[in-house]
């Protein structure tokens, strides 16, 4: 038997918050996680508020937006642009993509001759297709 000093106990006292840490650290990554990949949808860059239709076509995500507003603002993808060069950039993107199909969502209050110039730019720039968006009947 040997004599000496007595063995140190390296053990720390048990505490309760020790089991909760690594939740606690879960719960944070997870925080950190969704608020910078948390970004669903982009806004539009203007108000729109588009008609109401019975039709029910629903958005394709792989698809092209143009927005009219109230005023006849444009807007390419969530991008304003003007009505002089959305045909060059139609005309562009659609050379890279042939197939694509475009979306068109106008403003109710817009103006008719607005929206049909924007058809007719679209039409130009050779779209194959165009979906008119609306917002469904609730009647």
């Amino acid at each position: 038997m040997r004599l000496g000093k007595p063995k140190a106990n390296n053990r720390r006292p048990r505490n309760d918050d020790d089991a909760v840490m690594p939740l606690i650290n879960i719960v944070f990554l997870l925080l950190i996680f969704f608020m910078v990949a948390g970004k669903l949808t982009s806004s539009d860059p203007f108000e729109i508020s588009p008609p109401s239709s019975s039709s029910g076509i629903n958005e394709d995500p792989g698809s092209l937006t143009l927005l009219v507003g109230r005023n006849g603002e444009t807007a390419l993808d969530g991008t304003v642009i003007a009505e002089a060069d959305l045909a060059n950039a139609l005309t562009e993107r659609l050379q890279d993509e042939p197939s694509i199909v475009l979306r068109l969502k106008a403003d109710g209050g817009a103006k008719a001759a607005d929206v049909i110039q924007v058809m007719e730019i679209i039409r130009d720039a050779g779209a194959g297709e165009l979906n008119l968006l609306t917002l469904p009947d609730r009647t």
